[in-house]
């Protein structure tokens, strides 16, 4: 094994253990009912469906448009575009302080909502492409809605016991993560000095913060929906992007162009987050999403 397999096999481990203890640690802190709650605000969850599925997608064109990529380039942009809901979302919502139950909530909504759009919509922007939705589905079941469920259970069935493992998991997540950060960005290195010269990484930054503030934007007053709503909309599914970019695209720059935005979607929404928390901190409590 070479030094580069090795980091690889490290950053693949970190990135299933930060996935499955952060959805126990979510599911064994909140309730289905403070889940679904905020998903009752018909008019919220509408506006989070059309940011993710519509103006997202949009945004990614319009960039194409103004910035010069190569072929393989505008796919993966176009890849990254059509896939939300992702792991990191409740994440990021929890640094940024906002409604964490929501947060969850959004992330299986889109993440839900990824599996069907994705096989309907993406070969309509890429002609040629082949979408498997169960290749997506899986992973996504596996990793997130069962530990996210067995959360639940336990929290249900034994507050004591999920109260004494909720901060375990917590911290398990937090360390993974940032494992997963520095060797993500280590590895991804060179495939980010390729990019210097073709506007690949130009097209990424605009992407992510035209995504967040298009998230922003939608959240409304409320800084804790708000939040949530603008992370929701920037962070994307980078786990259904790789999938598809290895099915269709492998031997191209389309899968190392993936997992450099999804190194710069963290290095990005990781301090941007923990600006948002402070800033919630000086503007104090907030109305809850699931109100109105």
């Amino acid at each position: 094994m070479t030094l580069v397999q090795f980091f690889e096999a490290i950053t693949k481990l970190a990135g299933l253990l930060f996935v499955v203890s952060s959805m126990l640690s979510m599911g064994l802190g909140l309730t289905l009912a403070q889940i679904i709650q905020p998903l009752k605000n018909v008019r919220l969850v509408l506006l989070a469906l059309l940011g993710n599925f519509v103006l997202v997608p949009l945004l990614a064109y319009v960039i194409t448009l103004l910035v010069p990529l190569d072929p393989a380039l505008r796919i993966g942009l176009a890849v990254l575009a059509t896939a939300a809901g992702a792991p990191f979302l409740p994440k990021l919502v929890e640094s940024a302080k906002g409604n964490v139950a929501f947060g969850v909530g959004l992330m299986v909504l889109l993440m839900v909502t990824t599996v069907i759009y994705i096989p309907l919509a993406l070969p309509l922007f890429l002609q040629g492409v082949t979408v498997n939705a169960w290749d997506i589905a899986k992973s996504l079941i596996v990793l997130m809605l069962i530990p996210l469920v067995i959360g639940l259970l336990v929290k249900e069935n034994s507050p004591e016991t999920a109260a004494e493992w909720q901060p375990v998991m917590a911290r398990v997540s937090s360390l993974a993560m940032l494992l997963l950060v520095v060797t993500g960005l280590g590895l991804n290195i060179g495939n980010i000095l390729d990019l210097i010269g073709t506007g690949g990484i130009l097209a990424l930054l605009l992407f992510i913060f035209g995504a967040l503030l298009i998230g922003l934007l939608l959240g409304g007053r409320d800084s804790s929906t708000r939040s949530v709503m603008g992370l929701g909309t920037a962070q994307r599914n980078v786990s259904a992007a790789l999938v598809v970019a290895a099915q269709n695209f492998s031997g191209t720059t389309t899968l190392p162009f993936v997992l450099v935005g999804a190194t710069l979607l963290l290095l990005v929404l990781l301090p941007t987050a923990k600006q948002l928390g402070k800033r919630a901190d000086l503007a104090g409590p907030a109305e809850p999403a699931g109100a109105g």
